[in-house]
C-alpha cells in the first residue's frame, strides 16, 4: 500500500528478470517484427489511425457451438451425418412419390420428432453456453475513455491498446501488460486458479519506467508502443519490447497479467490491453478435447450396417420374386392375380414391363422394411447417457466432503466404457498419494535426524515381520513438535536432538544452522502474518516448498517477511541463546524447472558475505559438489537410500560462498541472458547459471512424506479382484516407487521383480566417456537383453502361479518405446502382474498409454492429477482427472473428474458395470423389438406375393418406435440393476463381464436377433392361421387386412413390452408405469385414432370399437400369442440359469437364497475367477497362506 511518503524504489528486477533493458540491448531483439512476433500495440491510443490499421479483434468471447444463423444448417448436418438418419431422410423424401407404401406425413413426422428432439437438446446445451458467455462478456471493468477519466464498461467493449484499471479481487478482462500498481515498486499478487487450478499467489512486477503511473491523471500524457509475439497458447512465455520515451525496454511473462486470473492482496493495478477475446492465452488454450467413442457405440454402428445389408437383401430377394410373379400374371390371357388388374396396370404391376416393376418394388421395399432400423435408437441412447451421467455426478458415495467436490462426468459418451476397463495407468504423486507433503526426516553433515515412521516403513515392517508394526499400533499420525495439541500441517518431524533449540548442543551445530537457514531462505514462498495472533502462514508454489519453510519455522528458523530485495528470519543465536532477527539481501533467484531439477538463490548476509544456496535432486546436485565439499557424501547417500526405501521424496541441500568479482561477472551475464529476445534464450540462461552452480559444499538432505490417500490399498485390492491390471507411471526414483508399490499392495513379498535399468557399470563408464553414439547403442542393447531375459523368466514359470512385477526406469523406457522394441516390451509387461515405470516424463506416460491401448486392443483408463498427466489422459480410452492439489489441468483434460483415487472403485465396479449392462441390454432390445416388428411386415408381404402392401396402418408403422415400445427401453437404460451396488463391490469379479464383453458379444446380439425373428414368426403364423377362413365375429364376417393388421400389431406391442418385463432385473415404479403404460397407450391411441375421419384414419376407422373389442377371438389371441412368443426366451433363460449361469445370475441366486452372508458359499462363487489375482492385499494374504501350507507340507 502507499504510505504517507514515497518509499525508496525497490529493484525486484534483479531477482527475476525484470530489469529494464536500455537501448544498448536493441540488437538482442532480432525476432521482434519477424514471423510470430508481429503484434504492435499502441498503448493509450486505441482509436489512432495506426491502431485501427492493425484490425485486431474485439474482446467478445464465444464458446457456443452455433450462432442463430448457423444453428439450423450445422445442426442438421450433424444429425444427417449418421447413416441411419440419412437413410430415414431418403425414405422420407421417397414417401412423397407414388412408390411409397404409406403416406408421406406418417413417414416424415417421426423423423422430424427424432431429429427435432436431438436438435432441441443441442440447442438447450448451446443456450446454457450462450448464457455463460453473456455473463462473462458483460462483466464491468474501469477503462480510460477519451476524456481521461476511468469509467466502467463491459468486457466485450475493450480494445487492444486500452488502459484498464483493475481493482482488488477482480478478474483481469484481457491479457494486460502490467504498468503499475498500488505498491510503489509496482508489484502485484495474482491468483491463477482459473488457469491452472493453483491457489498459491504469483508475484508480478511492472517495468521500472512505468511504475510511477499510480494515479488516473498520470495517464494523460502516457504513450507507448509494445511490439510482441503473436497470439499463442503458451501460458508461461511472453516476448516483447516496449518503446517509451524513445527507448526500448524488454518485457517478459512477469509483466503479463492473463485473462481470468484474479488480482489479490493489491488495491489496484493499471494495465494496457495486449491480447483480446480469442487472442488471449486462456482462450487459445481452450482447444477441443480429442473425440472419443466407446467400443459399444462403434459396434452398434456395425450392427446398423449389418441390418442395412439384411434390409437390402430382403428387398432384393422380394423384388426378384415380385418380378417373376408379375411377369407370370398374364399367362395366355389368364390373370393369376386378377385383383391387381395386370391387364390394365401402371408400371408397378405391368406384366409387360416386369423388370421395371421389380426395380420400383425394390425402392418400395426399402421404405417398407425401414422399421428394421430403429429410428429412435440414437436419441434414446443420448437421453439415457445424459441421465446416467447425472446419477454419477450425484452419487453421494463419490462426494469428497472435505474439499466439497463431487464426481463430475464431463462427457456422457463413455459411460459404458467405464464397465470394460482392462488396464489402469496411474500417476503416483497426488493420485495414489495425497500430494500433501510432511517434513519427516533429514540428514545433516552425515547424521540422520527424525524418529518418525512412514506408511511405507509400516508396510515394510509387516512384510518382514518386524516389531515396528506393533510399536506403531494405535495411531497413524505422529505427534507434532510439542507432542501436544493438534498436528501441524506439513510437519511430522520429531527428534529431541534438534528440537526446542537443542541443535546448538550437537557437534555439527554449524551445519545444522546453515541447513535450516537454507530451508528458510531458498524458496519463493510468500508469508502471511495473522495480525491478531502473530502466527505466520505461507503461500507456496508447491506442497514440498511449504513443508520446508514450515519445518524451518518449527525448528527455530522462522521466515516471517519478504520484500522485493530482502528475506527476514527470526532464528536462534547459538552464542547468546536468544532469538535474533536476521535480514538477507535477495540478489537473484535461479528458478526451478524440470530440466534443471534444482533451485538456487543468491543472497548477501548481514556480514556482507555473498552466499549461493541451492537445493535439488540428488542426481544433479552431487555432480556439482566441490572436491573438498563432500566430506560426508557417502553417509548422506546411505541416508538417501534409506529414505527412498521408506517411500520418501528427497532433496540435496548445498551452498557456496561467492567472491564479489565472481558475482558481479555472473550478474551481468545473467541480466543480459534474461533480457535477450532470441530463440535460445532459455539455453543461454541455463549456461550462465550452470557456471555459478558448481563447487558446492554439501549440507545434507531432506525427506518429506507424500502419504497414500485414504482407501488406496483397499481400492487397488478390489480392482485387482475385478481382474483389472494396474500400471504406475511416475517421475519418482525407482526406490520410492517400489516402496509405494509395497505400501499399496501392488507389490508383495515373494513376487519376483524384473528390473530394467541402465545403472550397470558398463553403461556408467560409457556415460563418463561421453560418447553419445556408443552410449545409445550400448543402452539399447542392454534394454533389449534385459527384456529378453525377463520374457525367458516368464516362459520358464508359465506352469506355476508365480507372480512377476516389471519395474523400469525412464532412461530404459526411452529405448523400450522405440518401434523395434516396444512390442517385445509390451509382451513382457502384459505377462507381469504389476508394472511400475519410474522417472517417466509426461511424453513417456502418453506413449506408454498409447502402446497399451493399441497393442492390447483393450480399454485403457488413465488417472492423474497434474499437468504432466494431460497427455496420458487424452491418449487413453478414458481419462480420469483427480481434482487435487496440483491444479485443474488434469481435470480440464479429463473425461471424468473425481476427488480421490478410492472413488475409482465405485466408479468402475458399480457405475461402470451398471452403465455397460444397461446400454448393452438396451441396444440388444432395440434391435430385438425392431426385428420382431419389421419381420412381420416381410412375412406378410411374402404372403401377398411381395406386392408392397404393408400389414399395418400408416400411423401404426410410424408410432411403433416412438410411443409403444421405446419408453420402457429408456427406463431400462437408466434404472435397471442386475446386482445391487453392495453386491457389485462384494463380488468384484462381476466386472469381468464387461471386460470380456459377454453382454454385447456377437453371439448375444445374434441371439437377440434370433429371438426377434422367432417372435415375428410366431405372431404372424399364429394370427394368420387363427383368423384364416373363419368367422371373426357373431355376424359371420371374416377378418380382412385391417383386422389382421390390428390384431398382429396388438400382439406385437404386448410381446415386446412383456419381453422387457422378463428382461428387467430391478423393477421400479417408473418401469411399471412405462411398460404397462405403453400397452395402455396403444389401446387409447386405437380408440382415439379410430374415432377420427375415415379420410385420416383409413383402415383403422372404428376398428377397435366395431371389430376387435366385440370379438372373443381377438382377446383370446392377445392372450395366447404373447405367451407362445415368450416361451422360447423363457425356456432358454431357465435352462441357462439352471445349468449354465452367468456370473451375475449366480449372485442374483445368492441374494434370492439368502446365502450372501455365508463365507463358504461366497468364496465358492468367487473361485470362478477368469484371471488369478496376483496383486492387492487379498493376493498377499493368499500367498502367505500358501507359504504356510508349503512349510507344513515340507515338515511332513
Amino acid at each position: 500500500m502507499r504510505g504517507g511518503g514515497r518509499r525508496r524504489k525497490l529493484h525486484f528486477s534483479k531477482i527475476y528478470s525484470f530489469t529494464c533493458g536500455k537501448s544498448s540491448m536493441r540488437d538482442e531483439h532480432s525476432q521482434i517484427g519477424g514471423p510470430g512476433f508481429s503484434r504492435v500495440v499502441y498503448c493509450n491510443e486505441p482509436e489512432s489511425f495506426e491502431a485501427q490499421m492493425q484490425n485486431y479483434g474485439d474482446n467478445y468471447v464465444r464458446s457456443t457451438k452455433y450462432t442463430l444463423a448457423t444453428f439450423l444448417p450445422k445442426s442438421l448436418f450433424e444429425q444427417f451425418r449418421r447413416v441411419a438418419n440419412f437413410y430415414f431422410l431418403v425414405t422420407g423424401i421417397l414417401a412423397f412419390t407414388a412408390l411409397a407404401p404409406y403416406s408421406a406425413v406418417s413417414a416424415i413426422i417421426p423423423l422430424i420428432i427424432v431429429i427435432g428432439a436431438t436438435m432441441v437438446k443441442e440447442g438447450i446445451e448451446d443456450w446454457h453456453r450462450k448464457q455463460q458467455d453473456m455473463e462473462v462478456n458483460n462483466r464491468k471493468v474501469k477503462v480510460r475513455d477519451g476524456n481521461g477519466a476511468f469509467n466502467y464498461t463491459a468486457w466485450r467493449n475493450l480494445r487492444v491498446g486500452d488502459i484498464v484499471k483493475v481493482e482488488k479481487d477482480e478478474f483481469f478482462p484481457t491479457d494486460l501488460l502490467l504498468l503499475s500498481s498500488s505498491f510503489d515498486d509496482a508489484i502485484c499478487y495474482v491468483e491463477t486458479m482459473n488457469l491452472d487450478g493453483e491457489t498459491n499467489l504469483k508475484l508480478k512486477q511492472a517495468l521500472e519506467v512505468t511504475s510511477s503511473l499510480q494515479e488516473d491523471s498520470k495517464f494523460n500524457d502516457f504513450k507507448a508502443i509494445v511490439k510482441c509475439e503473436d497470439p499463442n497458447a503458451n501460458l508461461y512465455s511472453f516476448v516483447g519490447t516496449m518503446e517509451f520515451d524513445n527507448e526500448q525496454f524488454p518485457v517478459s511473462p512477469q509483466q503479463l497479467l492473463l485473462r481470468d486470473s484474479k488480482l489479490r492482496n493489491t488495491d489496484y493495478v493499471y494495465g494496457a490491453v495486449i491480447f483480446t477475446g480469442p487472442d488471449t492465452k486462456v482462450i487459445q488454450n481452450s482447444t477441443a478435447p480429442p473425440s472419443k467413442r466407446s467400443r459399444v457405440e462403434k459396434k452398434m454402428d456395425k450392427i446398423i450396417y449389418f441390418l442395412f445389408c439384411v434390409l437390402f437383401i430382403m428387398a432384393f430377394v422380394g423384388s426378384i420374386f415380385f418380378g417373376i410373379a408379375t411377369k407370370d400374371d398374364l399367362n395366355k390371357g389368364t390373370m393369376k392375380r386378377w385383383y391387381l388388374r395386370p391387364d390394365n396396370s401402371r408400371i408397378f404391376f405391368d406384366a409387360k414391363r416386369a423388370p421395371y416393376a421389380a426395380i420400383y418394388h425394390f425402392l418400395t421395399a426399402l421404405m417398407l422394411y425401414s422399421n428394421f432400423i430403429p429410428i429412435s435408437l440414437y436419441v434414446s441412447i443420448e437421453i439415457v447417457k445424459v441421465l446416467q451421467s447425472i446419477f454419477i455426478n450425484r452419487d453421494v458415495h463419490m462426494y469428497y466432503e472435505e474439499a466439497d467436490k463431487p464426481a463430475h462426468a464431463r462427457t456422457s459418451n463413455l459411460n459404458e466404457e467405464l464397465g470394460q476397463v482392462d488396464t489402469i495407468l496411474s500417476d503416483k504423486t497426488g493420485t495414489l498419494t495425497c500430494n500433501s507433503m510432511e517434513f519427516i526426516k533429514c540428514s545433516v553433515a552425515g547424521t540422520a535426524y527424525g524418529r518418525g515412521f512412514t506408511e511405507v516403513e509400516r508396510a515394510m515392517g509387516r512384510r518382514n515381520g518386524s516389531p515396528l508394526v506393533h510399536q506403531l499400533s494405535g495411531g497413524d499420525n505422529l505427534k507434532d513438535s510439542t507432542e501436544t495439541g493438534a498436528p501441524i500441517k506439513g510437519f511430522n518431524f520429531t527428534d529431541k536432538r534438534v528440537m526446542n533449540g537443542n541443535w546448538v548442543n550437537e557437534p555439527n551445530a554449524e551445519y545444522i544452522q546453515k541447513f535450516f537457514s537454507l530451508l528458510a531462505i531458498c524458496h519463493t514462498a510468500i508469508p502471511e502474518v495473522d495480525e491478531a495472533t502473530g502466527n505466520v502462514s505461507y503461500e507456496a508454489e508447491s506442497p514440498d516448498e511449504a513443508a520446508f519453510v514450515i519445518a524451518a519455522r518449527e525448528l527455530g528458523f522462522e521466515f516471517y517477511k519478504r520484500t522485493q530485495t530482502t528475506i527476514s528470519l527470526r532464528e536462534l543465536d547459538p552464542v547468546s541463546g536468544k532469538k535474533v532477527e536476521r535480514t538477507y539481501s535477495l540478489l537473484n533467484v535461479l528458478e526451478f524447472n524440470s530440466t534443471r531439477k534444482r533451485m538456487s538463490v543468491i543472497v548477501r548476509s548481514e556480514e556482507g558475505k555473498i552466499l549461493l544456496l541451492s537445493k535439488g535432486a540428488d542426481n544433479v546436485m552431487l555432480e556439482r559438489l566441490a572436491k573438498n565439499g563432500s566430506d560426508f557424501e557417502e553417509e548422506t547417500m546411505d541416508h538417501l537410500n534409506e529414505y527412498a526405501d521408506a517411500g520418501l521424496r528427497t532433496l540435496i541441500l548445498a551452498y557456496r560462498v561467492l567472491e564479489e568479482d565472481e558475482y558481479k561477472e555472473f550478474n551481468q551475464n545473467f541480466i543480459k541472458a534474461k533480457n535477450s529476445i532470441s530463440a535460445d534464450r532459455e539455453t543461454v540462461i541455463d549456461e550462465v547459471t550452470e557456471k555459478i552452480e558448481r563447487d558446492l559444499i554439501l549440507l545434507g538432505a531432506t525427506a518429506v512424506e507424500d502419504k497414500l490417500q485414504n482407501g488406496v490399498p483397499d481400492c487397488i485390492d478390489k480392482l485387482a479382484q475385478a481382474g483389472i491390471k494396474i500400471w504406475v507411471l511416475t517421475g519418482d526414483k525407482m526406490e520410492t516407487a517400489i516402496n509405494i508399490g509395497f505400501a499399496c499392495s501392488l507389490l508383495r513379498q515373494g513376487m519376483k521383480q524384473i528390473v530394467i535399468t541402465l545403472e550397470s557399470p558398463e553403461i556408467k563408464a560409457l556415460e563418463k566417456a561421453g560418447e553419445k553414439e556408443a552410449i545409445a547403442k550400448a543402452s539399447k542393447g542392454s534394454v533389449l537383453d534385459q527384456i529378453n531375459r525377463g520374457k525367458a523368466q516368464l516362459i520358464a514359470s508359465s506352469g506355476n502361479s508365480e507372480a512377476f512385477a516389471l519395474i523400469i526406469d525412464g532412461k530404459s523406457l526411452a529405448y523400450a518405446l522405440e518401434d523395434d522394441i516396444k512390442n517385445l516390451f509390451l509382451n513382457l509387461a502384459i505377462g507381469c502382474a504389476s508394472v511400475i515405470c519410474c522417472r517417466s516424463s509426461p511424453k513417456q506416460k502418453a506413449l506408454v498409454t498409447r502402446l497399451v491401448k493399441s497393442g492390447t486392443g483393450k480399454t485403457t483408463l488413465a488417472i492423474g492429477d497434474g499437468a504432466n498427466d494431460v497427455g496420458m489422459l487424452q491418449e487413453a480410452d478414458i481419462g480420469v482427472g483427480i481434482s487435487g492439489v496440483e491444479g485443474m489441468q488434469a481435470v480440464m483434460s479429463s473425461d471424468i473428474a473425481i476427488a480421490q483415487f478410492r472413488y475409482l472403485e465405485r466408479l468402475l465396479l458399480v457405475h461402470g458395470h451398471w452403465c455397460y449392462r444397461r446400454i448393452s441390454s438396451m441396444i440388444c432390445y432395440f434391435f430385438y423389438k425392431n426385428i420382431a416388428f419389421g419381420f412381420t411386415l416381410f412375412l406378410y408381404e411374402a404372403n401377398t406375393s411381395f406386392s408392397g402392401q404393408p400389414a399395418y396402418n400408416d400411423w401404426f408403422l410410424s408410432l411403433y418406435n416412438m410411443f409403444f415400445s421405446s419408453l420402457p427401453v429408456v427406463a431400462l437404460g437408466v434404472l435397471d440393476q442386475d446386482v445391487s451396488a453392495r453386491f457389485c463391490l462384494k463380488f468384484p469379479l462381476l466386472y469381468q463381464e464387461g471386460v470380456q464383453n459377454v453382454l454385447f458379444s456377437w453371439r448375444r446380439i445374434f441371439g437377440w436377433m434370433l429371438n426377434g425373428l422367432t417372435t415375428a414368426m410366431i405372431i404372424f403364423f399364429f394370427c394368420t392361421e387363427a383368423l384364416n377362413q373363419q368367422a371373426f365375429n357373431n355376424e359371420g364376417k371374416t377378418a380382412g387386412m385391417d383386422i389382421l393388421g390390428a390384431t398382429m400389431y396388438t400382439c406385437t406391442v404386448w410381446v415386446v413390452n412383456l419381453q422387457m418385463a422378463l428382461a428387467i432385473s430391478y423393477f421400479t415404479l417408473i418401469q411399471h408405469l412405462f411398460i404397462w403404460g405403453s400397452i395402455a397407450l396403444w389401446y387409447l391411441f386405437l380408440l382415439a385414432y379410430g374415432a377420427m375421419s375415415p379420410t385420416f384414419s383409413t383402415t383403422a376407422y372404428k376398428i377397435f370399437i366395431e371389430a376387435l373389442a366385440p370379438a372373443p377371438s381377438f382377446w383370446l389371441l392377445t392372450i395366447l400369442v404373447p405367451i407362445a412368443a415368450l416361451i422360447p426366451y423363457f425356456t432358454y433363460s431357465a435352462i441357462q440359469m439352471r445349468f449354465f449361469p452367468m456370473y451375475h445370475r449366480m449372485i442374483q441366486w445368492i441374494r434370492y437364497e439368502g446365502t450372501s452372508n455365508d463365507p463358504e458359499f461366497c468364496d465358492m462363487v468367487r473361485q470362478r475367477s477368469l484371471r488369478p489375482q496376483t496383486v492387492g492385499f487379498t493376493a498377499r494374504l493368499a500367498a502367505r497362506a500358501n507359504r504356510v501350507k508349503d512349510r507344513h507340507r515340507n515338515r511332513r
